[in-house]
């Protein structure tokens, strides 16, 4: 079938012609609701209409940036980025029924159970499972897609099937390594910020070191990256976590993922101070900061001590107990990056153009401006702080005190 934008009007017909959607609804009508919020694609809750509990979730791209309209173009290429990563997945992620890459459309598992991270986040609700969880969909993603797992030739064809996803990673160098630091129209300052923001524009310093990732996240082709880990981008409840939306998916450096979720749960906990005023939650969302970092860490050198030849390691080369210094300052190079990547992504949300819900959305003027500030100088001190780092312990540190 060629391109065509659907509606919830004509969505039904085209999706019982599929036998994987059929097969789920059995001889029920369907229908289609558009329940999208956000910025780039459509998004539908499709309904059996005599058994409603029966649902999935339908995506759509269309060929411009929906939050901005037709008038501003954006290759729907990137549903072809988001179907592959789903498709790669091989934990946490939701069942992919169908896949068109033609239409720039997924049908995927209705996570009906489950809440979007921020908001449980925001409103102080604990995740017991979820560190642990992400950690090992961390860990087995970024190492199975790896030269410290793939044979080279499985890891170049890696590289050519996400590394042409070149306007979104375009949109991450623009929107978190750039223009948050200098003026640009984009940016939402709000007026009683504007000195901090003018000072921030005139940090030579900082922003030497923000150029300095912005270079490794252009050209360091470590793993397969979601590309855009933020807590939106995860659904959980109690039992379950499940990651959604990577249509920024391309082959980058080891730590940007984890530092985008580092510095979401940092940004959860600043927040904190002024939405519950909950130290006993704060403690939680510095602590779960630890645990993700040492499951994912756990894990990652589990699976790297069972594969014994990769793109990297030949069999014979160095026998296990000399690999391990190489390994342990192998994951403390990720930390490193990590923190130097949280820190952007944190700082980035002050005065760029995409802040995050739990501070911008803070209704009191001078407690919004001091969680900014807050979140600011946390980012700032872990980019400038980030190629010293040795522990996940100074990480912490430097979220609680900055």
């Amino acid at each position: 079938m060629s391109y065509q934008i659907l509606t919830p009007q004509t969505l039904p017909e085209y999706l019982l012609s599929i036998p994987a959607i059929r097969d789920f609804f059995g001889d029920d009508a369907i229908e289609a609701e558009e329940i999208g919020d956000g910025n780039l694609n459509y998004v539908f809750v499709v309904r059996s209409a005599e058994h409603p509990q029966k649902s999935l979730i339908v995506k759509q791209a269309v060929p411009y940036l929906r939050c901005a309209g037709e008038g501003y173009a954006l290759s729907r290429e990137r549903m072809t980025f988001e179907i592959r990563a789903l498709q790669g997945y091989t934990c946490h992620a939701p069942k992919v029924y169908h896949a068109d890459e033609a239409m720039s459309l997924v049908a995927m598992e209705h996570l009906k159970d489950h809440a979007i991270l921020r908001k449980g986040l925001m409103e102080g609700v604990r995740y017991p499972l979820f560190a642990d969880q992400i950690g090992d969909f961390l860990a087995e993603t970024l190492f199975k897609t790896s030269s410290l797992y793939l044979p080279s030739d499985e890891k170049r064809r890696l590289i050519d099937r996400f590394n042409a996803n070149t306007e979104l990673c375009r949109l991450t160098e623009d929107f978190v390594f750039t223009f948050p630091y200098m003026e640009n129209e984009t940016n939402q300052i709000e007026p009683q910020c504007r000195a901090e923001a003018e000072a921030l524009f005139k940090d030579v310093e900082f922003k030497r070191k923000i150029l300095g990732l912005k270079y490794l996240f252009m050209n360091r082709t470590d793993a397969l990256l979601h590309g855009d880990l933020h807590t939106g981008s995860i659904m959980v409840n109690e039992h379950e976590t499940f990651v959604i939306d990577p249509e920024f998916a391309f082959v980058g450096p080891f730590g940007f993922d984890i530092g985008a979720l580092f510095a979401n749960l940092g940004s959860a906990y600043i927040s904190h101070f002024y939405r519950s005023g909950d130290e006993a939650y704060r403690a939680w969302l510095l602590e779960t900061i630890r645990q993700v970092w040492e499951r994912f860490e756990a894990k990652f050198l589990e699976l790297w001590r069972q594969t014994p030849s990769s793109a990297l390691l030949t069999p014979g080369y160095l026998d296990a107990e000399a690999l391990e210094p190489f390994r342990r300052d192998f994951m403390v190079e990720i930390l490193r990056q990590s923190a130097g990547f949280a820190g952007c992504k944190m700082a980035r949300r002050v005065f760029g153009i995409a802040g995050v819900e739990e501070i911008r959305g803070l209704e009191d003027p001078a407690e919004r401006k001091e969680a900014m500030m807050r979140a600011l100088a946390t980012g700032r001190a872990l980019v400038m702080a980030h190629d010293s780092i040795d522990s996940i312990d100074r990480i912490v540190e430097i979220v609680e005190k900055a």
